[in-house]
């Protein structure tokens, strides 16, 4: 029987202390390590695509997975974001030495999952414990990892090949207390790849605690299942498929057509799986490509604006630049003239200015004539008769006061 150790919530909180929430990611982090205690938490540096490294918070471990009535527990690693839970984890299946990746729409040739839970992850809606539970289900029905093929094979005398890369039904795995189980699905030509399952003493699944049923509400009460022994068959003496003569006597012709038959299945089935492997992995290259060409457009993009803000900036400063030689043009001039007429600052001295400050000062009493002439009106003070007579009048007089200032101005030099 396995011990649990108490979970150490100090150390865990000083793990996630640089994260934005760390209170909502302590509590994801216990339900889930309290649940399935085949998980482990470290802080490790996670390298990006990039090259940035940050250290991260993470779960690895192994997962309990129901495939065909038996419980497999498949190396998984959660990777936490220091925004969780604001963004999705990252996650990855972790296969040991003696396993290999199967590729699928669920799991690239890196070992990286994709789900649809990932994809549409709702912050403070979401949490770990759901995406195990998801994983769960999905596994069992794509398992994401197989046994890799055995070298050393075992002679048998059955007149049908038996898998070279299978351990003989009824025989031990090394390292593992339990005999490998005696299903049809993995005897006697039979090319199904079987799920990982961990030999280590510390992942042996312990008896009492229920099994899998398929569904996300029904996960394990444990962080193990059960072991059930698939029902254990006797193979046949003669392979399946092979026709006796009458007699009951098994001829080399007989043995040869079963051989071929068995043979042609068995590259059926195998380049059929390499087929679908190369198929996702192709999947996987197109959507990396996708990606890539996004991003080089995005990138483009950016290129020009930094182009065309480069060169209007340069255009800015060519303006600056000439107005800074104007303004020190005119400081030169002002040093220059160290004797300033006060009474040409606040007076007009020539004859022109003079004039045209006159007629600015007519035009602006005449505009107020007109102003209070239209207030008289409004209030009955004057009759209409009146006001249009003086209106006429002073209407005149402005245009030709504005007439006259315009003409100053020209012959000034200001601007007009």
């Amino acid at each position: 029987m396995v011990k649990m150790t108490p979970l150490d919530e100090g150390k865990i909180r000083q793990g996630l202390v640089k994260y934005q929430n760390p209170d909502t990611t302590r509590k994801h982090v216990i339900s889930v390590l309290n649940l399935y205690i085949g998980l482990q938490y470290e802080v490790e540096p996670f390298v990006f695509n990039d090259g940035s490294r940050k250290e991260l918070f993470n779960l690895k471990g192994t997962i309990p997975v129901s495939y065909k009535g038996t419980c497999y527990n498949i190396p998984v690693c959660i990777w936490l974001m220091d925004t969780h839970p604001n963004n999705a984890p990252m996650c990855y299946v972790k296969p040991t030495a003696d396993m290999s990746i199967k590729v699928s729409m669920f799991v690239d040739h890196n070992g990286k999952i994709y789900l649809p839970y990932l994809h549409d992850w709702v912050p403070h809606t979401s949490d770990l414990l759901s995406l195990i539970q998801i994983m769960i289900v999905t596994f069992g029905e794509q398992p994401p990892v197989y046994t890799k093929l055995r070298e050393n094979t075992q002679s048998s005398s059955t007149p049908y090949p038996v898998q070279p890369f299978m351990p003989t039904p009824g025989s031990h795995v090394p390292g593992s207390n339990f005999p490998y189980p005696q299903n049809s699905q993995y005897s006697g030509g039979s090319n199904v790849y079987p799920p990982y399952m961990s030999t280590s003493s510390s992942v042996f699944p312990y008896p009492g605690y229920g099994s899998y049923g398929g569904t996300a509400s029904n996960y394990p009460s444990q962080g193990y299942c059960s072991y059930p022994y698939p029902p254990i068959t006797q193979p046949s003496a003669v392979a399946p498929g092979l026709d006796i003569g009458v007699g009951g006597t098994i001829t080399e012709e007989h043995i040869k057509a079963s051989l071929l038959s068995a043979v042609e299945d068995k590259l059926r089935r195998r380049l059929k799986e390499q087929f679908s492997q190369l198929l996702a992995e192709l999947e996987t290259l197109r959507r990396t490509q996708q990606e890539l060409t996004t991003g080089s457009t995005h990138l483009g993009d950016i290129f020009d604006k930094l182009k065309r803000e480069k060169a209007e900036l340069e255009k800015n400063i060519t303006i600056l630049q000439d107005k800074e030689a104007e303004l020190e043009k005119e400081i030169a001039k002002l040093s220059d003239n160290q004797s300033i007429d006060v009474d040409e600052a606040v007076t007009t001295i020539a004859p022109l200015y003079k004039q045209m400050l006159n007629a600015f000062a007519e035009e602006a009493a005449t505009e107020d004539a007109i102003y209070y002439l239209g207030e008289g009106l409004r209030c009955g003070i004057i009759d209409l008769d009146a006001f249009l007579k003086q209106i006429r009048q002073l209407s005149r007089r402005q245009f030709m006061l504005r007439a006259l200032m315009q003409r100053c101005r020209q012959k000034a030099g200001l601007a007009g």
